[in-house]
């Protein structure tokens, strides 16, 4: 069983907390930009572009993350608006990160002149490292939780943390519910592992960019799986907003590496030929 966590905050320096949410996830980019120095690297790309293309695309992400997780929980800012705007700060929304964070990385590379492909496969996994890392800060904040469970590894979450519809006085204090927040930690942590390494093992033999876009599927599909789980999903139509969105990425996911699958092997067939 997960315990109910510690205290969320650290510390206390005067006015600003320090809280383990920023600070995981501040680990998880520190972890994530070295995955890229590596594979970065290993793909003979300029290593130099990695730190400032990191700060763009993480600001862009952040932004995104944090408006698809205001206007989810929009209940909970409607009262007070600006709450959704200064720290501190309880919630991103990955959707949204992997959407504003996408467009971020093809205007820096168009800007900067880059071939794209090499750099997917760098960036793309490393996206799986930082979720690894950074979820557990929402078990800290006691969030992202699932449905109640009776499974030995059911996460416990106090009173004034429970949704509406599963309050102690509804379920009792005793409920455990599915971490979610570990679920999609252990998804990006094997899926880190797993995908460079598949990368490594069929260099030559696949395109450039499908390991990237592979990563973007796995944690696409990894949401898909785990929303039927999720509490208090924002919905469109009935149907879960995560569920439409990262059906989207993965669609569309798919049907770019069936496109560079296709252009790529036809010159594959020319290069052999000669």
């Amino acid at each position: 069983m997960l315990p109910i966590p510690p205290d969320s905050i650290i510390v206390n320096l005067g006015p600003i907390a320090l809280r383990w949410y920023g600070v995981l996830y501040a680990v998880g980019l520190l972890v994530a930009y070295q995955f890229m120095v590596r594979e970065a690297r290993r793909r003979k790309l300029n290593v130099d572009l990695i730190i400032n293309g990191m700060i763009i695309i993480s600001i862009a992400a952040l932004a995104g993350g944090r408006l698809y997780h205001v206007i989810d929980a929009w209940d909970r800012y409607s009262a007070n608006p600006l709450g959704a705007l200064i720290p501190p700060y309880e919630g991103l929304g990955a959707p949204g990160g992997i959407i504003t964070g996408t467009i971020a990385l093809a205007v820096v590379l168009r800007r900067w002149r880059q071939s794209p492909w090499g750099w997917v496969d760098v960036v793309g996994p490393a996206i799986l490292v930082m979720q690894a890392i950074a979820r557990w800060g929402n078990w800290f904040n006691q969030e992202l939780y699932g449905l109640p469970t009776d499974l030995p590894w059911g996460l416990a979450v106090d009173c004034a943390h429970r949704t509406y519809d599963t309050t102690c006085t509804a379920l009792g204090e005793g409920a455990r519910f599915h971490p979610l927040f570990l679920y999609e930690s252990l998804s990006g942590a094997l899926g880190a592992l797993v995908l460079p390494a598949l990368g490594q093992r069929l260099r030559g033999r696949i395109a450039p960019g499908m390991i990237g876009l592979a990563a973007i599927a796995w944690y696409a599909v990894t949401r898909l799986l785990l929303e039927g789980l999720r509490l208090d999903n924002w919905k469109v139509g009935g149907v879960p907003t995560a569920t439409l969105v990262m059906g989207s990425v993965l669609l569309v996911t798919l049907l770019v590496a069936a496109w560079r699958a296709r252009t790529i092997r036809p010159q594959a067939r020319r290069r052999s030929r000669r």
